[in-house]
């Protein structure tokens, strides 16, 4: 199967930066790849907090993750800082999916790549629920551009 490119940075339109940390390191000397699903899991809930539109006490709708994948080229190691680049690829009626990079800091290329689809819910009966227009609004800020 061919292998598709990675995203450049200039295709992410928000960037998070996070460290690594000792405990990140699994056996194999690089930080495993469980820690790449809490980085996009920080990036897009710290976005949506810093938007105003999760209050992850009492607002309503939520996002609950249904699906997310990831593509590892170059191994990220302890101590490195990472930025986390975030853009929305689609959205439909109540989900949105998110594209995520991995890039080490003053690095071009990403060393991994995913995704991350939230369908917003009502909180109390947990189904899924349209987009209200703020959140739409905030998605559209950050779509990405086609190629």
């Amino acid at each position: 199967m061919p292998e598709l490119p990675s995203h450049p940075r200039s295709s992410y339109k928000i960037w998070t930066r996070v460290g690594t940390r000792w405990l990140d390191n699994d056996a194999y000397g690089h930080v495993n790849n469980a820690i790449h699903y809490q980085w996009f899991d920080t990036a897009v809930n710290q976005w949506l907090i810093e938007q105003g539109l999760l209050d992850v006490v009492a607002g309503d709708p939520i996002g609950l993750v249904v699906e997310t994948g990831c593509r590892y080229f170059r191994a990220v190691h302890y101590p490195q800082a990472i930025d986390i680049g975030l853009s929305v690829s689609a959205t439909g009626r109540s989900s949105v999916r998110y594209r995520l990079g991995v890039f080490v800091a003053e690095v071009a290329d990403a060393a991994a790549e995913g995704f991350f689809v939230h369908v917003l819910v009502d909180r109390a009966q947990r189904r899924p629920t349209p987009i209200p227009p703020a959140w739409q609004k905030a998605f559209d800020s950050i779509r990405e551009t086609p190629p």
